[in-house]
């Protein structure tokens, strides 16, 4: 895929921003479809971006969503100023909207529940993940799974994944292990772009994926 998006960027077809903005529509469009009652607005998101391009397709799904008439809180893991040139552009796009961004903390599962947010958007780590989730992420993630358990889920936010579940292995479908850790986000949705990826249909990355779907982004 890095090779693909490389070689279409070289050829001067698209650019870098052009494929972040398909994508970043390509998951408000798989949202809306996955659960049409979401069309309507006063809708709440939390937003996970992170310190990559995954990161910046979550901020152009949050501006996006903030359009459509939504509540969008957005958490930020790392530093902006070290952000991607892409994710970044797209970074003060949402802050010259005057909008707002809160440094990732580990309750945030914990407290997304707690507020009943209608959907998470999982764009903390992409199809590049080579090690495990660092620990105050591997929280979060395991927030999110205590909400799966019966008698909870109801009250559950759905997880909507940018490319892949962030702790899995796009190569392998395995949870990439922090020391003895083993923590995944556990997706309803992913919104993948131009074809699947190993890891969504291998292993744990079958199951954390939930509904897989495919955007064309113009490759």
């Amino acid at each position: 895929m890095r090779r693909i998006e490389q070689a279409a960027i070289k050829s001067g077809k698209v650019t870098g921003l052009e494929l972040m903005e398909r994508a970043g529509s390509g998951v408000v469009e798989a949202i809306i479809k996955e659960w049409p009652e979401l069309k309507a607005t006063s809708h709440r998101a939390v937003v996970l971006c992170g310190p990559g391009n995954n990161g910046g397709d979550g901020f152009v799904v949050a501006r996006l969503l903030k359009e459509k008439g939504w509540q969008v809180e957005l958490f930020l893991y790392g530093d902006p100023d070290k952000l991607p040139p892409d994710a970044r552009v797209n970074y003060e796009r949402w802050m010259a909207s005057g909008n707002s961004v809160s440094e990732f903390h580990a309750r945030v599962g914990a407290a997304a529940s707690e507020a009943e947010i209608d959907v998470v958007i999982d764009a903390l780590f992409g199809t590049g993940l080579t090690r495990g989730l660092p620990d105050d992420i591997g929280k979060c993630a395991q927030s999110f799974e205590l909400n799966r358990a019966p008698g909870r889920a109801d009250r559950a936010p759905r997880i909507v994944a940018v490319d892949i579940p962030s702790g899995i292995s796009s190569d392998t479908g395995d949870i990439v292990p922090n020391g003895r850790f083993r923590n995944a986000f556990h997706a309803d949705l992913t919104v993948t772009f131009h074809s699947k990826k190993i890891g969504h249909s291998r292993g744990a990355g079958l199951e954390r994926s939930g509904h897989v779907v495919v955007k064309d982004i113009g490759l």
